[in-house]
């Protein structure tokens, strides 16, 4: 982590639980998390990634972060794996819901199955996991619970409609968790990504065309990284934001 960024004491030694964490975005908050010596556990099923990220964590100086095999499809799993993530490393007061997964589909293709196994990716497993972590956060007095939205069903993006809907219903979650959990000293909050510049985005639909787009519609020269996303995420971690709940926090470089 660059100097010029900031060190949050109240993080050091943090009990986190972030899910997805192997690639992309989730990746960054893993490492970002360890950068500032929480105790990081996390969960993917990208089993060789998860092995680079925590060698490499390692190989900086950081504690390694304890990573779990999970599908989070699998709710019965992926509360055993954060039951077993409480003993490695401690109760959680930190929980960074980010797995999703913005595949496309088109309208007349999806299914009732298809349709519920989106909504599983990307909606389902966030509520799931908070009931989990809940409990260990009321016990501690506190806790943050930052669930991860998309700037997508906000610009009417089409074309993966099962995707959107579960992004949006994330902001309702939020809301409604933040009522039920804020008397605890929990707040919950959502980050909400733009056109985040992670290498699959990159691989996939960065063309020569859609950067040019990008650059027209961006208020702010320049990408969006996963880093940009992560220091936003351990600012509502950490006590900094003690009274920040109940809301969205877009980080797209001012898309319009």
């Amino acid at each position: 982590m660059a100097n010029q960024f900031a060190r949050y004491p109240s993080l050091r030694n943090r009990p986190v639980f972030i899910s997805g964490g192997a690639t992309g975005i989730g990746a960054s908050l893993v490492a970002h998390f360890a950068e500032q010596e929480s105790k990081v556990a996390f969960v993917d099923i990208e089993d060789d990634a998860a092995a680079s990220l925590v060698d490499g964590i390692r190989q900086d100086g950081h504690p390694a972060p304890h990573y779990a095999r999970c599908d989070i499809r699998d709710i019965a799993a992926l509360q055993a794996a954060i039951a077993a993530a409480e003993k490695a490393v401690g109760s959680f007061t930190v929980l960074v819901n980010n797995a999703a997964h913005d595949e496309r589909h088109r309208l007349e293709d999806v299914t009732p199955e298809y349709w519920e196994d989106r909504l599983a990716v990307n909606l389902r497993h966030q509520f799931f996991a908070a009931q989990a972590i809940a409990p260990m956060m009321r016990r501690a007095g506190g806790g943050s619970i930052i669930n991860f939205g998309s700037i997508s069903w906000h610009l009417h993006q089409g074309g993966m409609p099962a995707y959107t809907t579960s992004k949006a219903g994330i902001e309702g979650l939020t809301r409604g968790l933040a009522s039920d959990l804020g008397p605890h000293g929990i707040r919950v909050n959502c980050v909400v990504p733009g056109w985040i510049m992670t290498e699959r985005q990159m691989k996939k639909w960065l063309t020569p065309d859609a950067e040019a787009e990008l650059a027209r519609t961006q208020c702010l020269p320049g990408k969006v990284m996963p880093e940009d996303v992560a220091r936003l995420v351990l600012w509502l971690a950490a006590d900094d934001s003690r009274m920040c709940t109940a809301h969205n926090w877009i980080v797209d470089g001012g898309w319009r």
